[in-house]
């Protein structure tokens, strides 16, 4: 067990989504590199593997809870961190439709489930906590390739699709709303991975994934301006 205690002017992150899969592996990933996290589950209680973590890495991992379905949580939360300062905040949290319907048949109750947490919710939580970051540092958001208006040649997956590509345009006006912002914007696709949500069929590993996804945050750090990059750093088309 950790008791070492944060070190001063380590790199401070706010992660939303962390109580399992990437999330919680990025969260572990942070730490290991020096940096102190606040890490979000929508429930506390339920967050068994991230209060886990906290206990080894006590003093480096500071656990809140907020549902991003939920505006009212978003704002108490942003309450509570009101005296933090952030050198990146990274929206992990999503959600798929398990059944690959078309948009025409889907129920609307869960068409607009899937759309408000891809979607709007991250949008929430970056305009409720982007004065919380430094203006040297990073806003990330968990998109994905299937985001890609332009790759999208098989027309699966369409409810899921729509919804972060609906987060993608939201993301492009919030950059273009904020233009003379000197801080890094970052639309990450980390590719079919084996989570909950990716499903055991996924060919990449989150052991093996998650180094990656956050060299590509610590490098775009600094770097004004949007980016939509994949697990290896390469722009995704639009």
């Amino acid at each position: 067990m950790s008791q070492e205690a944060p070190k001063s002017g380590s790199p401070t992150i706010l992660l939303i989504g962390a109580s399992r899969g990437l999330g919680l592996g990025m969260a572990e990933e942070f730490i290991k590199r020096g940096c102190r996290v606040v890490a979000t589950a929508r429930d506390h209680t339920a967050a068994a593997d991230l209060r886990a973590l906290a206990v080894a890495h006590r003093g480096l991992l500071e656990i809140e809870t907020v549902d991003i379905a939920e505006p009212a949580t978003i704002a108490a939360m942003r309450g509570r961190l009101a005296d933090h300062v952030f050198d990146m905040i990274f929206v992990n949290a999503g959600t798929a439709n398990m059944n690959d319907e078309i948009a025409a048949v889907i129920e609307t109750e869960e068409y607009a489930r899937v759309l408000v947490t891809n979607a709007l919710g991250p949008m929430r939580v970056i305009e409720a906590c982007a004065d919380l970051v430094r203006p040297d540092g990073l806003i990330g958001v968990m998109s994905s390739g299937q985001g890609s208006i332009a790759n999208n040649t098989n027309g699966r997956h369409e409810v899921y699709r729509s919804s972060k590509a609906a987060l993608n345009q939201l993301v492009r006006s919030y950059s273009a709303r904020h233009a003379d912002d000197s801080r890094a914007l970052v639309l990450l696709a980390p590719g079919w991975i084996r989570t909950r949500l990716g499903g055991p069929n996924a060919p990449f590993g989150i052991e093996e994934s998650v180094p990656l996804l956050v060299d590509v945050l610590v490098e775009h750090q600094g770097k004004t301006g949007l980016a939509f990059v994949d697990r290896n750093g390469s722009e995704v088309p639009w």
